[in-house]
């Protein structure tokens, strides 16, 4: 029989609600309660069927609780991933982990230590169609990697309230990186390798935010290969990742964001003087699937498939392209 994680969900703001709604009707998790400071916001909560704690210190005296789940502005990660591993609990952190790299292995050493799992929101390497395409590189079906390409951008944030943390340069630097972005360096890192420069650039062209509404970055590897990725925060939906190989390329696009059911995603191959081959992936709840995994490594079921190395690697490499993004200069990672 499998285990079922007992589980306070922190923060009920846009993606703290979507958590609540996959997780409460999971048979593999019980919501014990929402940690939320803002007490307006317990009708809604009661609403959900769930109830409200006012903090993480009060939810760390509930013994039921296994695992906190955070979904708060970045700049609360690593102290509340200290003290909830401190505590002995495990912690699921929504990305970014940290916004330096000295902050995300201060919070990986603190998950050590305490031996706890330490999981991440970085649900898109579950995907179908991108499984798919790390199996390919693995296996050298492409032949040679020479470069990459991926853009995830979307309007979803456009009408947030002026001053949010998600418009500012301190709490979400280089424009949709935190975002978005950060999901495309994370299988990139996977499927590459780390990272050695960075080159990137922000633009402000609609919203008025100060960390801006549209970045791009260049990336090389230390295995050789480049990389760029862009996200847009006022555009219509578009997600897209393209591997080009010497033997063959490969390119997958979605129709709909993680979070919205219903979706395809198409892959499809290309090889010199033979037909392209097709192929299609339903969508599926990757953000479940990923808080699965942290589950079955919670109860010792499976090893949790992100190593610490890859989570603090993805953190100095958002690090490099907030360095460059502000002074236009190309960041050579140690």
């Amino acid at each position: 029989m499998e285990h079922t994680l007992t589980i306070a969900i922190a923060g009920f703001g846009w993606w703290g609600q979507h958590m609540a709604r996959r997780l409460s009707s999971n048979a593999r998790f019980t919501v014990a309660a929402i940690i939320e400071p803002d007490e307006a916001r317990t009708a809604d909560i009661t609403a959900a069927g769930l109830s409200r704690l006012p903090s993480i210190e009060a939810a760390l005296e509930d013994k039921r609780i296994e695992a906190i789940v955070l979904t708060t502005p970045n700049t609360l990660h690593e102290q509340q991933v200290i003290q909830i591993a401190g505590a002995g609990l495990h912690v699921f952190c929504e990305k970014p982990l940290g916004l330096t790299g000295a902050s995300a292995k201060r919070s990986v050493a603190a998950c050590e230590k305490a031996n706890v799992i330490l999981g991440i929101g970085h649900e898109r390497r579950f995907e179908p169609a991108m499984m798919k395409v790390k199996t390919m590189i693995d296996q050298q079906t492409l032949g040679t990697i020479m470069h990459a390409e991926a853009a995830f951008s979307h309007d979803k944030l456009i009408n947030v309230e002026p001053g949010d943390w998600r418009t500012l340069k301190a709490t979400a630097p280089a424009a949709a990186m935190t975002g978005m972005g950060i999901h495309l360096t994370d299988f990139y890192i996977s499927m590459f390798g780390p990272v050695s420069t960075v080159q990137a650039i922000t633009g402000h062209r609609v919203l008025d935010w100060e960390t801006g509404d549209v970045v791009t970055v260049q990336l090389k590897f230390q295995a050789g290969m480049t990389a760029t990725l862009s996200a847009i925060l006022y555009t219509p939906h578009f997600i897209r990742l393209h591997v080009f190989g010497s033997d063959a390329w490969v390119e997958v696009r979605n129709n709909t964001h993680p979070d919205t059911p219903g979706g395809i995603a198409e892959l499809v191959v290309s090889r010199t003087n033979q037909e392209m081959e097709t192929e299609q992936f339903a969508w599926t709840d990757t953000v479940v699937d990923n808080l699965e995994s942290f589950a079955d490594a919670v109860a010792d079921i499976a090893p949790y498939p992100y190593t610490h190395q890859e989570l603090v690697h993805n953190i100095e490499v958002l690090e490099a392209i907030t360095q460059s993004a502000e002074s236009g200069e190309t960041i050579h990672l140690a």
